[in-house]
């Protein structure tokens, strides 16, 4: 079995933060790699399967996919796995004026992180949520949809919380954690 997985992602903070959270005690080598996959749709699990599956064949070894959502309650779960798309054309203060006509602001973090030891292998499913509502944007732009996400429980927005803080109660950490203790119990 190999001991290195690559973490198929583009995105730079994705893997500050699971490089951060799983820190150095995770028996296996994380590589990240950029790699182009499509963009699917449908349920936030179907999504990750065959994103995984896709990734083993382009890899053709071990890997490790992630996908996150942003579940809004008062519309049904939507903009869920499209955040990407609804962040990239309206930006964290739009994502906030989805939800202006709604006394409903709570909404769902959600991180799945999908693995596979290569093609043809069973894809393992590590899912994370975090409850809170949507707030007028506050903090550093810097990652994603942070600025107008608050956590229940917090007067803070993830972009405002140090991300030590973040890292001990984000979607991310808690999907990671069942993904560590996966790892440590094989």
């Amino acid at each position: 079995m190999s001991r290195t997985v690559t973490f198929v992602t583009g995105n730079a903070k994705k893997v500050e933060e699971l490089v951060a959270i799983l820190g150095s005690n995770f028996p296996r080598t994380i590589v990240p790699k950029k790699v182009d996959l499509p963009e699917l749709q449908g349920e936030i699990d179907d999504i990750c399967i065959k994103k995984c599956m896709e990734a083993a064949k382009q890899v053709q070894g071990p890997v490790l996919i992630e996908d996150t959502c942003l579940c809004f309650n008062a519309l049904k779960g939507l903009p869920g796995p499209y955040i990407k798309w609804f962040l990239d054309k309206l930006g964290p203060e739009g994502l906030h004026t989805l939800l202006a006509g709604h006394a409903d602001k709570s909404a769902q973090a959600i991180c799945t992180f999908a693995f596979s030891e290569g093609v043809g292998k069973e894809v393992k499913l590590f899912q994370g949520r975090t409850d809170g509502i949507v707030v007028e944007p506050r903090g550093p732009r810097d990652f994603g949809w942070d600025p107008c996400f608050q956590p229940t429980g917090y007067d803070f927005t993830y972009a405002e919380l140090p991300k030590e803080e973040k890292n001990k109660i984000s979607h991310r950490f808690r999907a990671l954690d069942k993904l560590r203790n996966y790892f440590l119990e094989s």
